[in-house]
């Protein structure tokens, strides 16, 4: 679409909090899809993003962005009307950062050793080893945070969807998948089944994200 955004994303991915950022806020996109971590993915991944993950943004200006949490911060900045983050000065930006940062760097960087364990893994002996280990990690961060945050309304930061109930929405999804995360974090599974049900991505979901219970890692 002409004067919007393009998001280089896959199906299940990280790219689907962006997409679903996008639709709340009324923002007009494209996307490219991508086949993240097959070897016939082609060459255009490491051109938009070196590091071959997704997602990828491209702004209107023609800027590029990656790192999910960041484009999703900048998102709720860019599109001020659909309330999706609370602005600078705001009482629970500190909050917002914090927990942006700590599903982004806790929780969502495991899956780069779980989307191919071989990355780290001595021999094949070590996979399901290190695979046990990151699950049992995920699991804890999101006890730790289920321990310390506590929600200001329907969502965590208020009565209205943030792109941190998006983060969370979609990072739990992933394996060991929403069944574990509810057990660990009992207090954030309201919020992610909220984000579920937002009517506003009612059409996102079963395009970009089917929900079957236990899903792949990202």
């Amino acid at each position: 679409m002409a004067g919007g955004y393009v998001v280089y994303g896959a199906e299940g991915s990280g790219s689907v909090a962006v997409e679903a950022a996008l639709t709340l806020a009324g923002a007009p996109y494209s996307l490219v899809e991508w086949r993240v971590g097959e070897a016939d993915a082609g060459p255009e991944i490491e051109q938009v993003n070196p590091q071959r993950q997704a997602p990828a943004l491209l702004l209107p200006s023609g800027e590029l962005m990656t790192e999910s949490a960041a484009i999703l911060i900048h998102l709720a900045e860019a599109h001020p009307d659909a309330r999706l983050g609370p602005p600078a000065g705001h009482p629970l930006r500190p909050r917002f950062l914090r927990w942006m940062s700590y599903i982004s760097a806790q929780i969502y960087a495991l899956y780069w050793i779980r989307d191919d364990v071989r990355r780290l893994a001595a021999d094949a002996a070590h996979e399901p080893v290190i695979l046990e280990r990151t699950a049992r990690r995920i699991l804890d961060c999101w006890r730790m945070m289920d321990a310390q945050v506590r929600p200001e309304g329907r969502f965590l930061l208020g009565d209205e969807a943030s792109v941190l109930d998006l983060y969370l929405a979609v990072v739990s999804r992933w394996r060991p998948g929403r069944e574990a995360f509810e057990a660990a974090a009992p207090g954030l599974a309201p919020i992610a089944r909220a984000i579920d049900a937002h009517p506003g991505l009612a059409d996102l979901w079963p395009r970009r994200f089917p929900f079957a219970g236990d899903e792949a890692d990202a």
